[in-house]
């Protein structure tokens, strides 16, 4: 196995043992990031003084090549390296020569393991922010054209008041928003160059360490060198926002999945996002859904995994730390996998307008607007929550929903109800007096959907 250090040993590693120190098997995918980082690095040496222009571009071309033969697959990645480093720099050396050596200057592979997983991070983080702004953009083309589109609110999955298709879209969106803004903190936070850092105490050769954070898009350069390769709070934060997202796509997932119950029928999902049974022919199951819900657990133990691996290691580096790329891997893979399947479950889902409608006017949703239209009229709230609750129970006994009972039923519950109770308690009109900011009437979704709107267009 090609390796980066030796000199000092006497003896060949056991083959078991580098097979389980290698990470070539995973740390492979951060070959894009490897020799961008390579070609900042010989390229502030030079400016630096500490490599020949003849050289740097040599260096350059030679790295260049490598990556263009590996993309074509003329160059496989083996394992007979170590690491993806260990791959760059012997076939940077195989092609140049010794000149290929001289690469690795003012440079450990533990500042440039903490620079490749910083650029291959933030890549990442902007992949997930561009996702979930995709998926914002099919809510609020949602929103826009189910906004008179009556359904029931529930609490403790039962019916509690009516609402909107669109409000209860817009809860989602807020969610979303939320995550991105968390994405947002995490790159800005993340956003400094450990490259230059050393092992853990920098170097003696004159790096100019603002020129590199500068030639790799970062703000600066890390101020401690020990912080810099020992840190992987970024990688914390972002597996705990990534756990985030997927608990609210969860949540989603799970609304469809009750909503797409014969019993709700409140959604018919797209069959490209559903199978069937291989015995009961009649199935038509949301896997996609069910899915992403159960990966969310897998997401939840890289978050777990990551903490656990590093709450008891002393500064600086330890080989423990190279457990970060699997389970980080994994969650981000997962994570962004599972967002751009809802969105496109979501986006091809139809919803049941008069089922969800149906519904929102059986189990007494109207109930509050009730005892609101008794306060109306003088009766004190307490007074007027206790003569509904009593109707309630009326009407169960019946058989019946409010809007049936003659006013002749509801005078002999209380004699402050006259004739204009059955408008105060229609459908339409529970939903459309809630015009407070937040609120389900059109009026109010209106104005947060031209939030909505600005806010996707920055």
């Amino acid at each position: 196995m090609a390796q980066l250090w030796g000199g000092r040993f006497t003896k060949h590693t056991e083959k078991d043992v580098e097979q389980f120190n290698a990470s070539i098997y995973f740390d492979k995918r951060l070959l894009d990031e490897d020799i961008e980082g390579s070609k900042a690095h010989v390229t502030m040496l030079a400016s630096a003084g500490i490599l020949t222009n003849e050289e740097r571009d040599r260096i350059l071309e030679g790295l260049t090549s490598i990556l263009e033969d590996t993309k074509s697959c003329a160059l496989p990645i083996t394992d007979e390296y170590e690491d993806v480093h260990s791959f760059v720099e012997a076939n940077l050396i195989d092609r140049i020569g010794d000149v290929g050596k001289k690469l690795h200057t003012g440079r450990s592979r533990n500042d440039q393991v903490a620079l490749d997983m910083k650029l291959y991070t933030r890549k990442t983080v902007e992949e997930t922010d561009g996702l979930l702004k995709d998926l914002q953009k099919v809510l609020l083309s949602l929103m826009k054209e189910h906004i008179n589109t009556y359904m029931p609110g529930f609490t403790h999955l039962q019916k509690a008041q009516p609402l909107t298709l669109a409000h209860h879209l817009g809860a989602y969106f807020e969610m979303f928003t939320r995550d991105r803004s968390r994405l947002a903190d995490i790159r800005k936070r993340m956003n400094l160059c450990p490259l230059g850092s050393g092992a853990l105490a920098g170097t003696t050769y004159p790096l100019d360490r603002n020129m590199t954070a500068e030639l790799l898009g970062f703000d600066g350069p890390t101020l401690n060198s020990m912080d810099s390769v020992a840190d992987r709070d970024y990688l914390v934060e972002y597996m705990a926002a990534l756990s985030l997202i997927m608990m609210h796509l969860s949540r989603f997932c799970e609304e469809f999945i009750i909503w797409n119950t014969n019993e709700y029928r409140f959604v018919e999902i797209d069959d490209a996002y559903s199978t069937g049974s291989s015995i009961m022919p009649q199935k038509k199951n949301p896997d996609i859904a069910e899915l992403v819900r159960g990966k969310t657990g897998r997401v939840y133990g890289a978050l777990t995994s990551l903490l656990t691996t590093m709450k008891g290691l002393p500064l600086a580096y330890n080989k423990d730390m190279q457990e970060d790329k699997e389970v980080s891997f994994d969650a981000m893979d997962t994570a962004n996998g599972c967002i751009k399947l809802f969105t496109g479950m979501l986006a091809t889902t139809k919803f049941n307008k008069p089922q969800m409608e149906k519904s929102a006017t059986g189990g007494f949703t109207n109930a509050t607007d009730a005892a609101d239209y008794l306060v109306m009229k003088g009766v004190p709230f307490r007074d007027a929550h206790s003569i509904i609750g009593k109707l309630v129970l009326t009407c169960i006994a019946a058989g019946k929903a409010i809007d049936d009972m003659s006013l002749d039923e509801l005078k002999e519950i209380s004699p402050v109800f006259e004739e204009d109770v059955f408008d105060a308690i229609s459908l339409k009109t529970c939903v459309e007096k809630r015009q407070t900011i937040g609120a389900p009437s059109p009026q109010a979704m209106e104005k947060v959907m031209a939030v909505y709107e600005e806010y996707l267009a920055d």
